[in-house]
């Protein structure tokens, strides 16, 4: 019998990651100081905090409005470009879900998929460019075999960015002085699928 997940799976996971991302805000935030604004943690904490708050008050019904909420929210309350990003991403992939009450994990991959390509189309970057997609791609791909192999894609998808020179982005301006530094993008897209295995295994999928 395949797992489904409903609408509270959603609001757990955006719960768990926004808890995250408030712990892994310096890290964040560091890690964007050596190529960016060094604002990446500071806003996507603040994003996700407003998400948890909003969806604690008005819960939606859905899977595909919890991710379609969380985007629009993101997209309102985040400075920069991670918020217009993330946004697009959960968005996206609330509207590929469509009114479903119930969505596998296989729906969820095609779902996320759809959000990374509006993300890629957004931004104008792809994989090797040294940005969230480096994560998010392969993550998307391996979430049709588990959300474990999600999660070590993801991971592995941020570290492999270190050795990149990036090409699109703010780090794109430092040319080969952006070579040696872990993409924030890349780390957060992985806290993300780190959340998603987490809260499916209190569900007990796999």
């Amino acid at each position: 019998m395949t797992e489904t997940y409903g609408a509270e799976f959603l609001v757990r996971w955006l719960e768990a990651t926004a808890a995250a991302v408030d712990r892994e805000a310096d890290r964040l935030t560091e890690l964007d100081s050596a190529i960016g604004d060094a604002d990446h943690g500071v806003n996507l904490k603040r994003g996700f905090a407003a998400v948890t708050e909003l969806l604690a008050k008005e819960p939606p019904a859905t899977p595909g409005a919890v991710l379609v909420t969380a985007g629009r929210q993101l997209i309102s309350t985040v400075g920069g470009a991670s918020g217009p990003l993330y946004g697009t991403l959960l968005r996206r992939a609330g509207k590929a879900l469509g009114e479903e009450e119930h969505v596998s994990r296989e729906r969820l991959a095609e779902a996320f998929g759809a959000g990374v390509a509006a993300v890629s189309q957004l931004g104008g970057a792809q994989v090797g460019d040294k940005t969230m997609l480096d994560a998010l791609v392969p993550a998307v791909e391996a979430l049709r075999g588990s959300f474990g192999a999600a999660r070590a894609a993801a991971e592995e998808g941020a570290l492999a960015t270190v050795p990149l020179q990036a090409r699109k982005g703010r780090a794109s301006y430092l040319g080969e002085r952006s070579i040696g530094h872990q993409d924030p993008g890349a780390t957060s897209s992985a806290l993300l699928f780190a959340e998603l295995e987490g809260a499916a295994r209190a569900e007990g999928g796999s």
